[in-house]
C-alpha cells in the first residue's frame, strides 16, 4: 500500500500539470486568442488530451489506485473520498475509447469560436454540424458509462452532480411547477418597462471601474487573481491561488455587467476559500456544480439585490454613474433590479422566472439525449416550448436556442445544476440566518462575515466530500426546495 500510494502521488503531479494546461490554454482561447489562433491550437489541445487519457489510463497507475481502493478504509478522510472518485473516474475513462476521447476534445476546442460566429450572426446552421457530433458521442458516452444503477441521461446528470439523477431532477422540477409556476404567471401577467434611465448608456470603462469595486466589496484576493472580457462571463481557475473571472459590458444594461461581476466572484470565492491544505490534491475546488451554482446565486441574488446590500453601496454607484443615476431613487434602483417579467435570455432573466429557462433546457436535454429530438429540429422546438411556458416567442435563435455556450462544450446534464443551486442557496441562507443577522453584517460594507461562514460550512471541504454531504453538513437536512419555493414567494409578493 505504502508503494501504491507513493506512485499514486508522482502521477498525480503529471495529471495535475495537464489540468493546469488544460486550465491556461482555455483561459486562453476564450478570452485573448485570435479567432484563427483558436483553430490551429486546438490540434495541440488534441496532443494534451491524447496524453492525459494515457496518464489516467497508464496500467500502474490504474493499479496504485485498485490497491489504495481495496484498502481505502485506512486512508485519511479526503485521500479515501479521492481514491473512491479516481477509480471511478479511471473506470469510466478508459470505457470510452481513445481515438474517440481525443477527437472530441479536438470537436469541442474548435466548436466554441464557430459557436460563438454562430450566435453573433444568428446563423444556427453554422453551428448545427458542430453541435451534431457533440450529440452524437454525448449519446455513445451514455452507452460507454452505463451501469446498472446509471441508464441514458442519468449517466450525464451524474457527471455534473453526483447522487442526481431524472428521479430526484423530476420531482425537484415538479414541486416549482406545481408551486411556482402558477405564481409565477400570476407576477408576470404585466409587463415589466424599464425606466428611461435604465437603459441610457453606461460608459464601460465607468461598469469596469464599478465591478472592481465590488470584487473589493466581496473581499475577493486580488492578488491571486484576475477579471477580463469574455463573451459569456466565466470563472476559471487553479488551486486556491489562481482562481480568474470574466465579465461583459453592454453599454444600455449597465446591471448586467454588475451580477455578472457578484456572480463570478461568488464563484471565485469559493474557490479562494478551499482549504489551501487541498492545493496539489484532486480534492481542490468546489464540490460540484450544483453547490458551486449555489454560492454565485447566493452572491447575485440573496445579497446582492437585497436592499441591505445596496443601502450601503448605491452611493458609490451614483457617485460612478452621477449623470446617469442622477435623482433616482435607492427605492427606484431597488425596484428595477427586482423586476420580474418573461424574458428571452436565460442569463439576463430575473431571479423568479430563472427557473422555468432551466426547466426547458432539462427536458429538452432529455429528449436530444434519447434521441426523441433531433439537433436539427432544435430552433423549432426551442421557440414552441418556450412560447408555451413564457407566452412569449424568441425573434432570433440568437436570443433563442444559440443564447447559451454549454453545449458547444459538450456540457449535457450541466443545467439543471443551475436550478439545483439556486434551491440550495436559498437553504443555506436560512441556516446561515439562524447563526448571525446576515443583513446587519452587510452594513459593515464588505460580505466578510457572509464569507466566512460559507467558508466554515461549505468551502474548506473543497471536493473532499460528496456535495450532499456537505449541504447535511451545514444544514443537518437533505436537499429541500421548499426553502427556496418559500423565499421566492415571499420576497415576490411584497
Amino acid at each position: 500500500m505504502e508503494k501504491a500510494l507513493e506512485f499514486y502521488k508522482k502521477q498525480r503531479r503529471k495529471i495535475l500539470m495537464f489540468k493546469y494546461l488544460d486550465f491556461v490554454v482555455s483561459w486562453d482561447m476564450e478570452t485573448d486568442a485570435a479567432e484563427n489562433s483558436i483553430m490551429a491550437d486546438s490540434e495541440q489541445v488534441a496532443v494534451m488530451s491524447e496524453m492525459s487519457y494515457q496518464l489516467v489510463t497508464d496500467p500502474d497507475f490504474e493499479q496504485a489506485v485498485a490497491v489504495l481502493y481495496s484498502n481505502r478504509d485506512r486512508l485519511d478522510s479526503v485521500m479515501r473520498h479521492e481514491i473512491e472518485v479516481t477509480y471511478k473516474n479511471i473506470s469510466d475513462t478508459k470505457k470510452i475509447p481513445q481515438d474517440e476521447y481525443t477527437a472530441y476534445s479536438e470537436l469541442t476546442s474548435k466548436a466554441y469560436p464557430v459557436y460563438v460566429k454562430a450566435k453573433t450572426e444568428n446563423n444556427f446552421e453554422l453551428f448545427r454540424p458542430y453541435l451534431e457530433k457533440i450529440v452524437d458521442f454525448c449519446r455513445k458516452q451514455t452507452k460507454w458509462l452505463a451501469t446498472d444503477d446509471l441508464q441514458g441521461y442519468d449517466v450525464l446528470l451524474d457527471m455534473y452532480e453526483p447522487h442526481y439523477n431524472q428521479a430526484k431532477y423530476d420531482k425537484f422540477f415538479d414541486a416549482l411547477r406545481t408551486r411556482l409556476v402558477p405564481f409565477v404567471k400570476q407576477a408576470t401577467a404585466k409587463p415589466y418597462v424599464a425606466p428611461k434611465w435604465a437603459v441610457q448608456p453606461f460608459e464601460e470603462d465607468k461598469q469596469k471601474e464599478f465591478c472592481e469595486y465590488l470584487r473589493d466589496v466581496m473581499c475577493f484576493d486580488k492578488s491571486r487573481g484576475i477579471m477580463k472580457l469574455s463573451e459569456h462571463p466565466f470563472t476559471s481557475g487553479f488551486g486556491t491561488d489562481d482562481v480568474r473571472i470574466t465579465n461583459h459590458y453592454y453599454a444600455n444594461k449597465f446591471d448586467s455587467s454588475v451580477f455578472s461581476a457578484i456572480h463570478e466572484t461568488g464563484h471565485a470565492l469559493y474557490e479562494q476559500q478551499c482549504d489551501k491544505a487541498l492545493n496539489g490534491t484532486l480534492s481542490y475546488g468546489g464540490a460540484s456544480l450544483g453547490l458551486h451554482e449555489s454560492q454565485s446565486r447566493f452572491y447575485e441574488n440573496v445579497i446582492g439585490r437585497s436592499r441591505a446590500f445596496w443601502t450601503v453601496h448605491y452611493p458609490k454607484l451614483q457617485q460612478t454613474f452621477a449623470r446617469q443615476l442622477k435623482g433616482v431613487s435607492l427605492d427606484e434602483f431597488l425596484k428595477h433590479i427586482n423586476n420580474v417579467q418573461r424574458s428571452f435570455v436565460r442569463t439576463e432573466a430575473d431571479e423568479l422566472t430563472y427557473p422555468l429557462h432551466v426547466m426547458l433546457r432539462y427536458e429538452i436535454e432529455k429528449k436530444v439525449i434519447s434521441g426523441e429530438l433531433e439537433v436539427k429540429d432544435l430552433p423549432k422546438y426551442w421557440n414552441e416550448k418556450f412560447t408555451e411556458y413564457f407566452g412569449i416567442t424568441p425573434k432570433s435563435d440568437t436570443e433563442g436556442v444559440l443564447q447559451d455556450v454549454h453545449w458547444a462544450y459538450g456540457n449535457f446534464g450541466y443545467f439543471p445544476t443551475y436550478a439545483l443551486g439556486s434551491a440550495i442557496a436559498s437553504q443555506l441562507y436560512h441556516y446561515m440566518s439562524k447563526d448571525f443577522n446576515v443583513e446587519q453584517s452587510l452594513q459593515s460594507g464588505t460580505t466578510a462575515q457572509v464569507n466566512e461562514w460559507l467558508k466554515e460550512h461549505v468551502h474548506k471541504y473543497g471536493s473532499s466530500k460528496y456535495p450532499d454531504e456537505i449541504l447535511r453538513l451545514a444544514t443537518g437536512e437533505d436537499f429541500n426546495p421548499d426553502y427556496y419555493i418559500d423565499y421566492l414567494i415571499d420576497k415576490y409578493s411584497k
